[in-house]
This record gives structure tokens, C-alpha cells and sequence, in this order.
């Protein structure tokens, strides 16, 4: 098979990656992508480092031996946890991570105040620190680990009273002085983003990296010569747990976000 005409993996830790595919299908709409959801191993924040590290290994083993062509890692615990790892185990395969947009917050509020959203995992790792040093100098920069989150998402709770209860529990210390931009560092938090508004107010930025991810993407795929650029593409949905995990993922890809977001794993 011509290897353009192969699909584009996306990994994430359950459902979260969704919000990255979106964006990639957005890019690329004449790809074949196949998503695979560990959702059986979620959340991966609430694991250690090298549990993190041996499922993203074992979960990019099994996609590259179907062939896909290149392997996003749609969770950014599973990033700083195993990137590098990754990339020295096949280093021949395009394999792209997903980062906090600090980069793009500090840039647009030099200065400011920027709170970074994020799993246990991500803000303890030292890929983050390292984004942490490099950019404290420029902006505050508040991290916030938001333990539970995911676990709501995963159950398809995308608003109501437990998702803002938590939200507003994790973003209180970070409220006592005005907020210029707000990162979500894990690809989950895009789905309550609705409900993250609601408590910010309207001042803070709300930033995510799928839309940086996708054109990055695009740009290594055309790089390498594999870059589909005809015909009709598609979506494959896979997930470790069950079925019921395919169906919300497809509904969170197809669902318009924010005024009609999922609520108690409700159609919206």
C-alpha cells in the first residue's frame, strides 16, 4: 500500500485526544486517521511515571504495528512522560507531542498572569519545569493540578454542578488577582472549557495546544513526503475499555462544543 494512503494514529489516555483529532480532521480532512483510547488505564495523571511510560509504549507498539504512518500522542501526560522514550525506540517514525501553549500565552501576555491546567503527571515532569524555567521570567505563571477532572470527562460530565464544583475547588488560589490567559495543559480540559469561562469571567485567554498540534503535524507529514492531499478521508474510533467509550468519543468529536457540551453522558 502506498504509505501516504496509510493512517495517521492519535493516542491519548482516554477520550481527551478527541479534541485534538477534531483539530486534525479540521487540517487535514482528506486523512485517514485511527484513534486509540487507553480509556481502561484512565486517568494516566493519576498514575506514576513509569506506569505512564510502559502503556504509552505498549499502546504506540501496537499502532505502529498496523502501520500507520505517524503516531500523535493526543495527552500530554503521555508526552511528558514518554516522548522522548518514543522517539528513541523509532526513531524512523514521525511521532508528534502535545504541549501546554505557555509558549503562545506568554508571548500574548508578556507580563501577565497565566495559570497552566494540568494533570498531576504533567505538572510534576520535568518537560514541564523546563517550559516552567524557561518562560517564569516573562509572565507569572501559576500551575494547577486538577485531580478528578479527568474522571468526570471520562464519565461523559462535561458541565453540571460536580464538573464546576471541582473547577472552581482547583482555580480558586489562582483567582485572587485578574487572570490574563488560562492553558489547559491536558487535551480532556477543552471539553469543559464552557464551564471554565463561567468561573474566569470573560478577561483570561483560554489557550490549548490541538490547533499547534495539527499544523504540526500537517507540516511533518508533507516534510516526509506522506501527506495525503486528495481524496475523501476518515475517522476510526478504538478504545481499550468498551463500546460505550467508542460512542462517546464519536459524539464528543461530532458534539458543537460549549453552548451544547455533553452533560451526565447525555446526547447534547
Amino acid at each position: 500500500m502506498d504509505q501516504a494512503q496509510a493512517p495517521v494514529a492519535v493516542f491519548d489516555s482516554g477520550v481527551g485526544g478527541v479534541s485534538v483529532l477534531r483539530e486534525l480532521v479540521r487540517c487535514m480532512p482528506q486523512e485517514h486517521f485511527l484513534y486509540f483510547g487507553d480509556s481502561v488505564h484512565a486517568p494516566y495523571g493519576a498514575r506514576s511515571t513509569q506506569e505512564v511510560r510502559a502503556l504509552t509504549l505498549a499502546a504506540a507498539k501496537m499502532l505502529f504495528d498496523r502501520g500507520v504512518k505517524a503516531l500523535v500522542v493526543a495527552c500530554n501526560t503521555a508526552t511528558a512522560a514518554a516522548i522522548e522514550v518514543l522517539r528513541s525506540t523509532w526513531p524512523e517514525k514521525i511521532i508528534v507531542g502535545i504541549e501546554p501553549a505557555l509558549k503562545l500565552a506568554v508571548e500574548r501576555h508578556m507580563g501577565g498572569r497565566v495559570a497552566v491546567m494540568g494533570t498531576s503527571v504533567t505538572i510534576r515532569e520535568q518537560k514541564f519545569h523546563t517550559l516552567l524555567e524557561r518562560f517564569r521570567t516573562d509572565s507569572e505563571i501559576i500551575p494547577l493540578a486538577c485531580p478528578g477532572l479527568v474522571e468526570l470527562i471520562e464519565a461523559g460530565q462535561t458541565a453540571g454542578e460536580r464538573v464546576s464544583g471541582l473547577l472552581r475547588q482547583e482555580l480558586e488560589s489562582a483567582l485572587d488577582k485578574p487572570l490574563d490567559a488560562v492553558v489547559l495543559g491536558c487535551t480532556h480540559y477543552p471539553f469543559v472549557k464552557k464551564e471554565i469561562r463561567r468561573i474566569v469571567g470573560e478577561r483570561p485567554e483560554i489557550l490549548d495546544g490541538g490547533t499547534g498540534t495539527a499544523r504540526h503535524t500537517q507540516h511533518r507529514l508533507a516534510e516526509a513526503g506522506l501527506l495525503k492531499d486528495h481524496g475523501v478521508g476518515s475517522v476510526m474510533i478504538e478504545n481499550s475499555l468498551d463500546g460505550k467509550m467508542v460512542e462517546l468519543s464519536r459524539r464528543l468529536l461530532d458534539a458543537p462544543w460549549g453552548e451544547n457540551a455533553l452533560a451526565n453522558g447525555s446526547p447534547p
